[in-house]
């Protein structure tokens, strides 16, 4: 399981009611699937706006990242038009004819997605030259798009997504707890091992993540394909940070930290910012020497022609990237534009200078890593020690 499998926290204004009836047939309409509270909805009022009354826009949001993934594989699976078919019926019965499903111009895809999509050919390269504010995305997020055919991480590779928003992995933890304890709280990875967390800790069901935040507390990269049984105290370190676990677990690890039954989870930046609006005894940290961080991406399905929607999405995309829109997307969402990750916090608006677990100061975000794809050796092993790891006593999964 992975982040993108869930639901995105709330708190970004719906879409239905601003895109009822935008549909018109009658002009050239820019067709978006989106991950559900991925977008402010006036961001896109925005948009519209720009573009004046000569175009029409269709955006339907979908709760889950995997759904907008098994949508883009949907035209793949569906039978060739003049495929020959066994049929009892000696005529064709018109109304029993299936409608191909209408194809999307943009579509949202986590990048934990990018590899498979491009492996399985289910998108095709977006082109730079024609995204006049691609040169404000930070290097890190030009890399992370940049891709061979196979999915890889290449410098030299095709850019393949346009990255409009991202998050990191924060510590989260009960303050009220901690303060009735008389405990210090978390600054970074190492007190996770503290003694007085043991068994009082939720962590990730996810071998990358917790694997590598133990890689980055030994001073190594969460990327780290070299062979894992050779890093100097990895191993004892795993068994030890396993002890202090009560649960592992994807989707259900604020409840308990909510509710007192543990003090501190390890979790993404969207599911923990939305629970410390709403509950005041829940506070976060980004750890400082760095964390993992994740990005929701804009993604063309194969299909897709070039045609006049086809410029409309590349208008989107750079529009998403203009700085005021980055400011507004970044502020009235729970995760931030690309556009702002180096920018310096006296060049922020107020409200997002505040935004520290939102937006962590460049000299972190410095340190911090997306998950690359790995070759299937190195998984391997990632998966392989994990096992190993959680056959130990302790912490079962939720």
């Amino acid at each position: 399981m992975n982040r993108r499998f869930f639901i995105a926290g709330a708190g970004t204004l719906t879409l239905t009611n601003l895109l009822a009836g935008c549909g018109d047939q009658s002009r050239q309409t820019l067709r978006v699937q989106l991950l559900k509270n991925s977008l402010p909805a006036l961001v896109l009022s925005l948009f519209r706006k720009e573009i004046g009354q000569g175009f029409a826009l269709d955006f339907k949001p979908q709760s889950q990242m995997r759904v907008l993934f098994e949508q883009l594989q949907l035209p793949h699976r569906l039978p060739v038009a003049n495929e020959q078919k066994p049929s009892s019926f000696p005529l064709p019965i018109p109304f029993m004819a299936s409608k191909a499903p209408q194809i999307p111009d943009l579509v949202t895809l986590g990048d934990y997605w990018l590899a498979k999509a491009i492996q399985q050919k289910l998108i095709q390269p977006l082109d730079p030259a024609q995204l006049k504010n691609w040169k404000n995305l930070p290097q890190a997020w030009q890399t992370l798009v940049r891709r061979n055919a196979e999915g890889q991480i290449d410098p030299a590779g095709k850019v393949w997504a346009a990255p409009y928003r991202w998050g990191t992995v924060l510590i989260a933890y009960n303050r009220k707890k901690f303060k009735s304890l008389g405990l210090k709280p978390p600054q970074d990875w190492s007190d996770l091992w503290r003694e007085d967390l043991r068994e009082r800790i939720s962590l990730l069901d996810q071998p990358r993540e917790v694997i590598g935040l133990t890689l980055k507390k030994l001073g190594k990269s969460y990327n780290t394909q070299e062979d894992l049984r050779k890093v100097t105290n990895l191993k004892e370190e795993l068994s030890r940070l396993h002890r202090q676990a009560k649960l592992y677990s994807s989707n259900a690890y604020l409840q308990p930290l909510i509710l007192g039954d543990t003090l501190v989870a390890v979790g993404w930046s969207n599911d923990i910012l939305p629970a410390i609006a709403q509950y005041q005894e829940i506070a976060a940290v980004v750890p400082k020497s760095g964390t993992s961080l994740w990005a929701d991406l804009w993604v063309k399905p194969a299909q897709v022609s070039g045609n006049s929607s086809s410029e409309l999405a590349y208008k989107w995309i750079d529009f998403c990237w203009q700085p005021d829109i980055a400011s507004l997307l970044s502020s009235q969402s729970k995760a931030a534009s690309p556009v702002l990750a180096q920018t310096k916090r006296t060049e922020l608006s107020k409200e997002l200078q505040k935004a520290t677990l939102l937006l962590p100061d460049p000299e972190i975000i410095s340190k911090s890593e997306f998950l690359n794809p790995l070759p299937a050796t190195a998984l391997e092993q990632y998966n392989s020690l994990w096992l190993e790891m959680r056959r130990g006593p302790g912490a079962t999964s939720a």
